[in-house]
């Protein structure tokens, strides 16, 4: 497994609308449900209408194209974490997943993952 990390300090908002929010952005996760309307972006592009933000997110990639078919990655990732006492919010788009930890936990969650035959790619 190749993971990518992305060098930008990252927040995790639960916004009023998404008309604040720039959808050019190089990375901008939104989820809306019956219940509320949340945001993942760089912590700069954090918009002024958050009603919660959690900041001091750092995320890294599962690098390349994940076909539907391919079974338990994220669980593998979860677990492996989870037994490490590190905490994570997952994120995943049609090709990738992307996997957030805290600052403070970031750098050994990337050991945690190499120690399994993970690598980093530039």
């Amino acid at each position: 497994m190749q993971l990518k990390v992305i060098n930008k300090p990252f927040s995790v908002c639960k916004v009023e609308d998404y008309s604040q929010t720039d959808l050019t952005a190089d990375f901008v996760f939104i989820g809306k449900t019956d219940e509320e309307l949340s945001l993942v972006c760089e912590t700069s592009q954090a918009p002024a209408n958050t009603i919660e933000r959690e900041d001091g997110w750092r995320t890294f990639r599962i690098e390349g194209v994940l076909d539907f078919s391919l079974i338990g990655i994220l669980s593998k990732i979860t677990t492996l974490l989870a037994d490490a006492g590190i905490g994570i919010f997952a994120v995943s788009t049609y090709n990738t997943d992307y996997i957030l930890t805290k600052v403070e936990n970031f750098e050994r969650a990337l050991q945690v993952l190499k120690g399994t035959g993970a690598t980093l790619v530039p």
